[in-house]
């Protein structure tokens, strides 16, 4: 919870922890001027986890108010803009700046690569999938169907990057992962490194399958599914799947129609699926884009 709380407002965060180690420094220390390396860090870390513009302005800031510092009080040498502070403080300014601007395209670089590599297992499960499901006329895109539209959920209940990566991939994988278990061992075990984004990835979508695979022998009349300790993207996955599948015909019934498919969704509100997931579908199957798909 507290991870999720830093990653969410990193950028206000790290604004405010300037701010408090300026004043800090200005209060408690007597030289300021052999802190001002201090200030790297979180232009470093800025520069890393927000991207370049982050960075950047977040240099301006700090030297903006150093600047404010040492003209109003002094930063361990005499008030104001005098040729030796500045002689100082501008060469520092520049090069904290600088780095920002690098360690930012750096980070980038990394994440548009990363992107890059994303999409491509993407389309290659996407593909897998079809594949798959091209066997019976009736499925076939219904796993990419019910991806997008878990993601879509997942993103209208604030989920995380991360958050939302795993769902996608377990939705394209849930039919053949609740099937056979050999799917959910090959994906846990496929990459060992969890600093990998795809590893991380592939083992989410693992533990969504497998919890998503027990559902319904879990929910029910007999329990209400928000005192069920089952994650969200479970939960989402469970309501896309449900809406998705009432939109195809069987051989004992025709297809539902789209509004009839979300009455039905909303009539298990609260007992066999969650609340929040189906507020999430009555929102995103109401969007313009979801009502010309249909």
């Amino acid at each position: 919870m507290i991870q999720r709380f830093v990653l969410r407002y990193f950028e206000r965060i790290l604004v405010l922890l300037l701010v408090a180690s300026m004043l800090a420094i200005n209060s408690l220390i007597e030289q300021k001027f052999a802190f001002l390396s201090f200030y790297y860090l979180p232009i470093i870390l800025a520069g890393f986890r927000s991207g370049r513009r982050f960075a950047v302005g977040s240099g301006f800031f700090v030297v903006a108010l150093v600047l404010y510092i040492q003209a109003t009080q002094g930063m361990g040498m005499e008030p104001g803009l005098t040729q030796d502070a500045l002689l100082t403080l501008v060469p520092w300014g520049g090069f904290l700046i600088l780095t920002g601007y690098v360690v930012g395209s750096l980070a980038e670089q990394r994440a548009a690569r990363l992107a890059d590599l994303k999409n491509a297992y993407l389309a290659t499960l996407e593909v897998l999938t079809f594949h798959i499901e091209s066997a019976e006329s009736n499925q076939e895109g219904h796993s990419t169907r019910v991806a997008e539209l878990a993601a879509a959920m997942g993103a209208e209940l604030n989920l995380m990057d991360d958050e939302l990566e795993n769902l996608r991939i377990a939705a394209l994988l849930h039919e053949v992962g609740t099937a056979d278990q050999r799917l959910l061992k090959m994906l846990s075990r496929s990459v060992t490194d969890e600093s990998v984004t795809v590893a991380r990835a592939l083992r989410g979508a693992a533990e969504i399958i497998a919890e998503y695979s027990h559902y319904y022998e879990i929910v029910g009349d007999d329990w209400d599914i928000e005192a069920l300790p089952m994650a969200i993207a479970v939960k989402v996955l469970a309501v896309a799947d449900a809406f998705e599948t009432l939109q195809m015909a069987t051989p004992v019934r025709p297809a539902f129609t789209r509004w009839s498919a979300l009455e039905e969704i909303e009539k298990g509100a609260g007992r066999t699926f969650a609340r929040e997931a189906v507020r999430a579908l009555r929102v995103v199957a109401g969007r313009p884009e979801a009502l010309r798909a249909s």
